[in-house]
Parts: structure tokens; C-alpha cells; sequence
């Protein structure tokens, strides 16, 4: 989901509701939607243009550095499965 770069800047604010309902909002008013960020905040909900156009920006930021390569990819373990022997 978010980075370090997201989570220590206050996305913990956001409730897994409002960002549910910011990506929705996103699908709904795209960049040339005049408005926009007024928009997404009354969709959202509890946030203002500001808090979703930072919000936004933060999301871009974040996919930015992981396209970049800037974020490692998880340990991730693998499980059980079949095993030949």
C-alpha cells in the first residue's frame, strides 16, 4: 500500500474508508475534472481540497520511487505447496 514516505506524513489519518472512497473518487473526477480536489474532498469525506490534492501527491510519489526501484520488494516466505523429493 504506502510507503514510509506516506506513513510518516499522516497518512495514519486516513481510515481505510476515506481511502477507499478517495481511489473511487479518483476513477470519478480525473485531472481534467474542473474542481477536482473539492470534488474528491466531499467524497471522501472529513477532508479538505488540500488534505486529498497532498494526499494525491504523496500516492504519486510513493509509485514514483517504487517504479524507480527505491523500494525494496518484500520478503516475502512461500508456503508449504508440493513438495517432490
Amino acid at each position: 500500500m504506502a510507503s514510509t514516505s506516506m506513513s510518516s506524513r499522516g497518512s495514519a489519518s486516513w481510515t481505510a474508508e476515506q481511502n477507499k472512497a478517495f481511489e473511487k473518487a479518483l476513477a470519478v473526477y480525473d485531472k481534467d475534472t474542473p474542481e477536482r480536489w473539492a470534488n474528491v474532498a466531499r467524497a471522501v469525506g472529513g477532508k479538505t481540497a488540500d488534505d486529498v490534492k497532498r494526499h494525491y501527491e504523496l500516492l504519486v510519489q510513493d509509485v514514483r520511487y517504487i517504479e524507480s526501484g527505491q523500494v525494496p520488494f518484500p520478503n516475502y516466505r512461500t508456503t508449504g505447496g508440493s513438495r517432490r523429493g
